[in-house]
């Protein structure tokens, strides 16, 4: 099997929800020397992306956006034993997706790549309140925080949680990235965020600049 081939495979393991075949997959390409970090961006996260567009198109239900999800989690456990790096994270990242809000394929996309990418990411998960956001950034002081949301009606937390963050004296420590459906870049100005993901795959791409940035004294 050539390498295109193997990503195929990653990406309709992850369609097709498929336990097994995602790790018979994940373990294939790792024997065959496809690079760990095209395994996952260029296999597994494509087959997310699709299942995300058959979810807005209503095709996919909740649930199967959940099942792809660990399907996607089983590959990555595969495939992070072959990943060589740096053995210090480059930076620190907390993700979550904020309260009242169940929807959280974006946010693990997101968390995924920015492990590949040598993060040390705390995934705080799905219905996540402003004050717990709050207390794990004054603990973990992470570099990136970025924060989630499907609806017009939920996305309305980030807000609340970027205001608590600057009552609590956090606000200016840490760079916050906001993404999901309805989130807007004008959206993002308005509450003050740092940037507004268009995608996962830009949205990493703006922390690891942020994290090149910092490094360099920018």
């Amino acid at each position: 099997m050539s390498d295109s081939e193997h990503l195929l495979a990653l990406r309709e393991a992850i369609i097709n929800m498929d336990f097994e075949g995602i790790v018979t997959a994940a373990q294939g390409a790792m024997d065959a020397g496809v690079e760990p970090r095209m395994a996952i961006t260029g296999g597994m996260v494509p087959g997310m992306v699709v299942v995300g567009e058959k979810f807005e198109e209503g095709e996919f239900f909740l649930s199967e956006l959940v099942v792809a999800g660990e399907v996607m989690k089983d590959g990555i456990k595969v495939i992070e034993p072959y990943i060589t790096g740096e053995s210090e994270a480059a930076a620190k990242a907390v993700v979550a997706t904020v309260e009242g809000d169940y929807h959280d394929i974006g946010k693990n996309i997101v968390a995924t790549l920015l492990t590949v990418q040598g993060f040390d990411v705390v995934d705080l998960g799905m219905d996540v309140s402003a004050s717990m956001i709050v207390e794990v950034v004054r603990e973990q002081h992470p570099d990136v925080l970025g924060m989630s949301a499907l609806l017009s009606t939920t996305m309305l937390k980030m807000g609340d949680v970027i205001e608590a963050l600057r009552t609590a004296g956090l606000r200016d420590d840490v760079k916050i990235m906001v993404g999901g459906t309805p989130v807007t870049p004008a959206f993002a100005d308005s509450i003050g965020a740092d940037h507004c993901a268009a995608n996962a795959v830009e949205g990493v791409h703006k922390c690891v600049e942020w994290v090149a940035g910092a490094k360099g004294g920018n």
